[in-house]
Order: structure tokens, then C-alpha cells, then sequence
């Protein structure tokens, strides 16, 4: 490598002492005869390595936020402790990429000035932690919750074209370190592989749109209309989950449907409750300490009458929005009690609500009992059967036998050659192509998907068509009139060729100006 050309002393210091940890100024630094080696460049390359890692992260960990809800839950049914993990995992994360991000801006500015690249032995090993911290990260994503894999495929049709714009803009202001990288070093070999890289991205880079699609690419009057707010065990955001006071909140959310679990309690009660114990989200543990561990079934109705079912939510606050309740909506929250559905089902018909169910758990033994007597339960209460839409699959006939007027809702995808029509599927988002989305509406089949919670989930399922969702954050999804953002598919084109336009020329002032 060529001896740096040097700057001025307190620049030289103020970029080599966090970077290379020798507080030195830049007359010593050439008398000492330090330069940039190949070795150096390496270290160099494993930094900007380290940093697109920790970006990639990030754009991961900013995705899976949409559910990151059912992994508190899961640990919460694992170790018996609640805690807000993705608070956790974003404080984590903001290290990691600040870290790779300073010690890329001192490295880059380093070049610019022409100081040598010494990377601190430091710095070297916490790089080496964060692609080790990083790596397990992914690994652990990739094994116990796969299907975030699906959730980044679908995030790529909201955030492609702008990561496009973010990707050209970041590798165009990286020209002017290069330029000075290329004209400083006497390889030619290395002159020519960097150069050769460089241009490749490049051209990757300008070409990415051609395999970008997203379904929000379309004119103002193709836009569907906007689906329908299926309310996740009522309002979990604003009231404590599957209580009259979350159904009440889902219908101030204008929610068409209150989606909630059902089971049945030891002296035949159904009543609402998601999880098979009931330690999460009521108090057993303080007023049945030796049975708190067992099946929601096991408890008699009278038993399930003295528990509380809202104090909890304002304890642990299982979300942010906790914070920010009326004192009358906290006074209300820790009177909830566990509704039977018999009263979440007199209350939907006065709200001129559906309700929508799961009857758990489905390998009790006696589940066959369970369906008889919630149908029983339904067909008392008086309220129109085509408000009640049935999820589970057990049993099936025999629920349309007795009530024939309810909706049934199918957890999978149509078959060929069903015996009988599919008119509603419920499905997981990632579970659905935008192509298939849009085929299910050319066919009258009604599509909801759960569980959707962030803005640029509903937009991009929105554009595909999607009937309805269900959601914790109706609150928020109400308030959308339009999706996020919303193309013709010409202005895109003109935005695409200017980026790159605007780049090229760019880039070349850039090798210009530095030679």
C-alpha cells in the first residue's frame, strides 16, 4: 500500500483512537511507518461483512415484531415468567448494528483521510461475538419459529422498492472511499478484483426492480376494498383478552367479528379462555395454589366465577397501550371476571356482532360432549345462527345437522373435488400467496388471515385482497384509510430509472473528483 498522504493531527487522532486504539498523530504515525496492509483490508472486508450481517438482523427483528406477542406467551407457558422479549431483543439488536455501524463510518472517513486501517485486537474479537450472537440468533428463528421465514418473504413486497432506493443510495456514497481505496494502492490485482466487485453490485443493484413485485404496484382504482377487523379474543390491546370488556372495546374498534377460544368447564359451562391453564391470565395461583397447574376443564363453573381475570393485564401489561388506559378503563379492567359464552353471546347479539371460536381442547377425551353442549349453548341464546361462524373441525356434521344455520370456517386451504364448497377459510398470513389470495376472491371464498398487527402487514394484504384479518391492534388498523403507500406501476418505473441514473452519474463524479 501507498504511504497516506496524512491530515491534520486532530482529525488523524480523533479517528484512530476510538478505530485502532493508538493515540497518535499522523507525523508519528508516518514516522513509524504504519500503513494499510493486506492484512488490514481483510479485517476491513470482515467489518463491512459484519455490518450488512447485523442490518439483515435488524430487518428481521423489526418483521417478526408483528407476532412477537405468541413468543412471550410461549415462554410465559415455558418458565412461568412474562416479560416484553422484544424489548430485549430490539435494545440487543440496536447495539449490535450501532457498533459495526461507528466502527464502519471511522474506518470509511480513516480512507478518505489516507490513515492506516488498524482495527484494534478489541474490536476484532467483539466483531467475531457479534457474527457469533447474530448467527445463533438466526439458527434459533430458523428452528423454532420457521415460519417467520415466510413473514420476511411477505415484508419484501411491502419495503422492496424502497429497500432498493436505501441499497443504491448506501452504494453510491460507498464510491467515494472506494475511489480513493483504487487510487491509492500500488496492487494492481487488488485494484482490479475491488473495482470488479464494486461494478457487479452496482449493476445488480440497478437491475433489482425487474424481480421486485409487490401487490400495493397497482393504480388508485384496482386498490380491493379494505378488509374487515376480526378482533383477536376481543380488543387485547385495550382490555384484558377474552372478557366482555374486550369484546365491548373491539366493537368501539368498529371490529366485525370477536374471535375467541371456547371450553367447557368440569360441570359442563362453556366459557372463554385461550390457553389449556389458566396461571396466565387469571389468578389461580392465589386462590387455587394446588390446582393451579391443572386443565382449565378440570375447574367447575363456581370455582372459575371467583377468579380474576383483569388484574393481570395491568400487572404485566402484555402491551404498551397498557400505559396509556383511563383510570376508569383500569378500574373496569381489574373487575373483568372469565364471561361464560353465554354471555359473550347475548352481548354480541346486542352489539350486532359474529363471534368466531375454537373449542379446546380437542383431544379431550370427552370433546364430543363439549360440542354438544356449546351448540346447545348457542341455540338458547337466541342469537342469529349466521352471526355465530365455527371453526373447529371435530365433529363437523354433526354441528350442521343441529345447527345448520352457522358459518363454517375451514383451517386449510380447498382441495379438489370437495364434497362440499369452501365459502371461509381462516388461515395464518404466511400461509397465503397474494396470487392465491386473489384467486380465492375471484371465487367468492371469504379469506381471513391472522394474525395482523403492523401497518405494513394490512397494506400489503389489503392491496392483495384479503376479505378480512384478524388482529390485536384494532385500534390502530381502524384509523388506516388508504395502505401505507399505494404505486402505478409507470411511477414506479420513472422513480427506478432516476435512482439509477441519478447513482451512475454519481458514482463517476465521485471516481472524478478523487483521482
Amino acid at each position: 500500500m501507498a504511504d497516506p498522504p496524512g491530515c491534520c493531527s486532530t482529525c488523524a487522532t480523533c479517528l484512530l483512537c476510538p478505530y485502532s486504539c493508538q493515540w497518535i498523530t499522523a507525523k508519528k504515525e508516518k514516522r513509524k511507518g504504519l500503513r494499510t496492509t493486506k492484512y488490514d483490508c481483510s479485517w476491513f472486508l470482515f467489518l463491512f461483512c459484519v455490518f450488512l450481517f447485523t442490518l439483515v438482523w435488524l430487518y428481521f427483528a423489526i418483521i417478526i415484531l408483528n407476532d412477537f406477542h405468541n413468543f412471550n406467551e410461549f415462554i410465559f407457558r415455558q418458565r412461568k415468567l412474562w416479560l416484553d422479549w422484544s424489548l430485549v431483543l430490539l435494545i440487543a439488536t440496536a447495539v449490535l448494528i450501532s457498533y459495526s455501524s461507528v466502527l464502519l463510518v471511522l474506518a470509511l472517513c480513516l480512507q478518505l483521510c489516507g490513515q492506516p486501517l488498524k482495527l484494534h485486537w478489541v474490536h476484532k474479537i467483539l466483531l467475531i461475538l457479534t457474527v457469533l450472537v447474530v448467527a445463533a440468533a438466526f439458527i434459533g428463528l430458523g428452528i423454532k419459529w420457521e415460519e417467520e421465514w415466510k413473514s420476511a418473504r411477505i415484508s419484501l413486497q411491502a419495503t422492496g422498492p424502497f429497500l432498493h432506493i436505501g441499497a443504491v443510495g448506501g452504494m453510491t456514497l460507498l464510491a467515494w472511499p472506494l475511489a480513493s481505496f483504487i487510487y491509492r494502492t500500488r496492487s494492481t490485482g487488488l485494484r482490479v478484483f475491488v473495482l470488479l466487485v464494486y461494478c457487479a453490485a452496482m449493476i445488480a443493484l440497478y437491475l433489482a426492480p425487474l424481480g421486485i413485485t409487490s401487490p400495493c404496484i397497482m393504480e388508485e382504482n384496482q386498490l380491493p376494498p379494505k378488509p374487515t377487523l376480526v378482533g383477536h379474543r376481543g380488543a387485547p390491546m385495550l382490555a384484558p383478552e377474552n372478557t366482555l370488556m374486550s369484546l365491548h372495546k373491539a366493537v368501539d374498534c368498529d371490529v366485525q367479528v370477536f374471535e375467541t377460544d371456547v371450553m367447557v368447564s368440569a360441570d359442563g359451562v362453556p366459557f372463554l379462555m385461550h390457553d389449556e391453564e389458566l396461571t396466565r391470565t387469571t389468578n389461580v395461583q392465589a386462590v387455587f395454589p394446588e390446582r393451579a397447574a391443572l386443565n382449565s376443564t378440570a375447574f367447575n363453573w363456581t370455582d372459575l366465577q371467583q377468579l380474576d381475570a383483569g388484574s393481570w393485564f395491568l400487572e404485566r401489561r402484555p402491551f404498551p397501550t397498557v400505559q396509556s388506559l383511563s383510570a376508569a378503563d383500569r378500574k373496569e379492567a381489574a373487575e373483568q371476571r372469565i364471561p361464560s359464552l353465554e354471555q359473550a353471546l347475548e352481548a354480541a347479539k346486542h352489539s350486532n356482532l359474529s363471534i368466531m371460536f375454537d373449542l379446546r381442547p380437542e383431544n379431550h377425551s370427552d370433546y364430543q360432549n363439549f360440542v354438544n353442549v356449546t351448540l346447545g349453548v348457542i341455540l338458547q341464546s337466541g342469537i342469529p345462527l349466521q352471526q355465530v361462524l365455527w371453526l373447529p373441525d371435530g365433529f363437523r356434521e354433526d354441528v350442521k345437522e343441529q345447527a345448520p344455520g352457522v358459518q363454517h370456517i375451514y383451517g386449510r386451504k380447498r382441495v379438489e373435488n370437495e364434497k362440499e364448497p369452501v365459502l371461509h377459510v381462516n388461515l395464518p398470513y404466511q400461509d397465503m400467496s397474494s396470487e392465491e389470495i386473489r384467486q380465492y376472491r375471484q371465487d367468492n371464498i371469504s379469506v381471513n388471515l391472522y394474525v395482523v398487527n403492523q401497518p405494513w402487514l394490512f397494506s400489503v394484504l389489503w392491496c392483495s385482497g384479503v376479505s378480512s384479518v384478524t388482529t390485536n391492534a384494532c385500534q390502530v388498523l381502524k384509523e388506516m384509510k388508504h395502505p401505507i403507500w399505494l404505486l402505478p406501476s409507470s411511477t414506479y418505473f420513472m422513480i427506478w430509472i432516476v435512482v439509477d441514473c441519478v447513482s451512475f452519474l454519481i458514482v463517476i463524479w465521485a471516481f472524478v473528483l478523487m483521482k
